[in-house]
């Protein structure tokens, strides 16, 4: 199939009205509509959105491709415009863009379809045929150099099998590259990455990952011949096949913009010996998937099942009353002791080891496990008392022990290959938990002595804790789900083990707000929203309900100057309140589902008033959300 099949004369724009991003988006859907290819046209506007709030398909060199995989499309199509002055589509390398390609993909297309619409990005990685779709004069002409070229492309590609499959000399290396939806830029990096190859003298095998399957799969004699692997995803693809090389991690969209040296650091290997397990012993920086905040990231994740199922046990157990688990107390229960063993003896115990201990994995694969477990025990069982320096020294146990085991690991390196096999299962563990837990018994007092001191301050706030209710609220809202919203999540978490609940109640309240806050918009402001916008905030309903701030994505992605503002006053106001009446929450989770299982208290207050008014605290929020929000949309334009 060709791409004129899919791109034809009634989806051209020749001369593009739009000047900004949200305009040309419209007008390229509204042109597939008018042409009949859409089942569904504010479902597709919403896919396509939802792809450039994952990264923005403005790829640079004056082109965007904006696309999607959705229902909404009835068959396959194209749709180009061309805008000769340039407009403001956030490209990557911040030049004005000319030349926009909106890809509709239905959700049961074909092989071939899908091909053909992968093919496209192929197509305009060449400047000289950008500059011609540029210089064309009518639809016509433009349809046959897209004819022309796709045909030149065909021939290229089956000289250049033939040249790689007889070149076995020179440096050879091998790439991955994949994107969420593998339409466009999957197959962008992989053409960029061969292009600069050959102009470099440099032979390269790449395995693509796209929609339509994996294509030039990599087989063991490539991976055992190639010098150095390019892992260009922003998808999960196989790993572990790459064990033991040096592999290089990063976007795909590196791949596209970066070629060169991507491929100057995997030809000179200067890149981590990949340990396997689905982790590399480092990657570089500056992406959303590696560095200091993805390492945190990996530990808090698989640390948050302790917090919220021994929490909402936490929880539970106050239903029998606030001292149902003291053997001592009048009110004592001995299934709340129990409720009380399980969630805070036990799995609020393991905490702050899982948390270092997932760290240290991310940062050194599975070598790192172990020793990051074991400091992070020593940080929360050694000092002051054996309280140990807490979810401080957890987080500092953790990078620790990651960077220690890949030292570690790098001066091993130094024995004979006949040891490797002792390697994981003797001297990784003996020599990483050895260094770790000697220089943390060694330094745990210190940091003890700090985090006593973060304790004692927080506690000396008195009614000016209310300011951290505001900050801590209102970060909530800011990026929702994003490093802002996830730091302060984490800090709410880190105060509960230092016995402080009211940080994570100021947390959930602020993160509830925003969705919340949009989804009574929705209802009472109908003239603001569009028909998709108002059926959004109905799911916003159930997930603001439910403590999943991501609800109000959507909503922040079509219109964030008067969405994130109205967000961000909303949840800090409510973070505020929290403190003001001095609620505490045990679960640290779940919404209101968790506040009818005792989950909220205050000094004064039974179980049932503190939850009501933890819930009035949160609506009342969310309705001044939603009333700031409300007064600064203007009404939806009809027709």
């Amino acid at each position: 199939m060709k791409i004129t099949e899919l791109l034809r004369k009634d989806t051209m724009i020749l001369q593009l009205e739009a000047e900004t991003k949200p305009e040309i988006i419209d007008e390229l859907v509204n042109k597939l509509d008018e042409a009949g290819r859409l089942n569904d046209k504010e479902a597709f506007k919403e896919a396509i959105l939802e792809r450039e709030n994952q990264s923005t398909t403005g790829i640079g060199e004056g082109v965007a491709i904006p696309h999607a995989k959705s229902a909404a499309v009835k068959e396959p199509a194209i749709a180009f415009a061309r805008s000769q002055q340039g407009a403001d589509y956030e490209s990557l390398d911040g030049q004005p863009t000319h030349l926009f390609f909106m890809i509709a993909a239905s959700e049961g297309a074909n092989q071939a379809h899908l091909e053909t619409l992968s093919s496209l990005s192929s197509l305009l990685m060449d400047s000289a045929f950008r500059e011609k779709l540029l210089q064309a004069e009518s639809r016509e002409e433009m349809l046959n150099l897209i004819d022309q070229k796709e045909a030149d492309n065909q021939e290229e590609e089956e000289d250049n099998t033939d040249e790689a499959s007889s070149d076995n000399e020179g440096d050879y290396i091998i790439a991955v590259t994949a994107c969420p939806t593998g339409i466009a830029h999957t197959y962008m990096a992989a053409d960029k990455l061969k292009e600069t190859a050959k102009e470099m003298g440099v032979t390269i095998k790449v395995e693509t990952n796209g929609s339509s399957g994996v294509k030039n799969s990599l087989t063991q004699e490539d991976i055992d011949r190639a010098k150095g692997v390019i892992v260009a995803a922003d998808i999960e693809v196989p790993t572990d096949r790459f064990k033991g090389k040096h592999v290089i991690q990063v976007p795909v969209a590196k791949g596209i913009y970066e070629p060169k040296q991507l491929i100057e650091n995997a030809v000179n290997q200067n890149a981590p010996i990949y340990e396997g397990g689905g982790q590399s012993s480092s990657s570089e920086g500056g992406n959303e998937k590696t560095g200091i905040y993805k390492h945190l990231m990996n530990g808090v994740s698989n640390m948050l099942p302790f917090v919220v199922g021994g929490g909402i046990l936490i929880a539970i157990s106050f239903l029998f009353g606030i001292n149902a688990a003291d053997p001592d107390h009048e009110q004592y229960n001995r299934f709340a002791e129990m409720l009380m063993t399980i969630g805070g003896g036990k799995a609020f115990y393991l905490l702050v080891p899982v948390l270092a201990g997932f760290i240290a994995q991310s940062i050194a694969g599975r070598p790192g496990l172990a020793p990051g477990m074991v400091a992070g025990l020593i940080a929360t069982t050694t000092g002051a008392a054996d309280g140990g320096s807490g979810f401080l020294g957890g987080l500092i146990a953790g990078f620790l022990a990651g960077y220690i085991m890949l030292l570690i690991i790098k001066v091993l390196e130094i024995l004979p290959q006949v040891l490797d096999g002792l390697k994981p299962v003797l001297l990784y563990p003996v020599f990483g938990i050895f260094t770790t837990g000697m220089i943390m018994l060694w330094g745990n007092p210190f940091l003890v002595s700090i985090y006593t001191g973060l304790q004692n301050w927080l506690n000396s706030l008195g009614s000016a804790g209310i300011i951290v209710g505001l900050i801590v609220g209102g970060m909530m809202a800011v990026d929702m789900g994003g490093p802002v919203n996830k730091a302060a999540y984490t800090f709410g978490i880190a105060m509960i083990d230092a016995g402080n609940y009211a940080p994570i109640a100021a947390a959930m309240a602020g993160g509830m707000v925003p969705p919340l806050g949009m989804a009574i918009a929705t209802t009472i402001f109908k003239n603001k929203f569009t028909k998709q916008e108002k059926e959004t905030g109905k799911t916003a309903y159930a997930m603001g309900a439910t403590f999943i701030t991501e609800g109000v994505i959507p909503f922040a992605a079509a219109d964030p100057a008067r969405v994130i503002p109205a967000s961000v006053i909303g949840s800090s106001l409510a973070g505020g309140l929290v403190y003001l009446f001095g609620l505490d929450l045990y679960a640290p989770h779940g919404g209101f589902l968790v506040l009818f299982a005792g989950a909220v208290k205050s000094d004064g207050m039974n179980l049932l008033a503190s939850g009501s008014l933890y819930v009035a605290i949160v609506l009342i929020s969310s309705l001044i959300t939603a009333f700031i929000a409300g007064f600064l949309k203007k009404p939806i334009q009809k027709g």
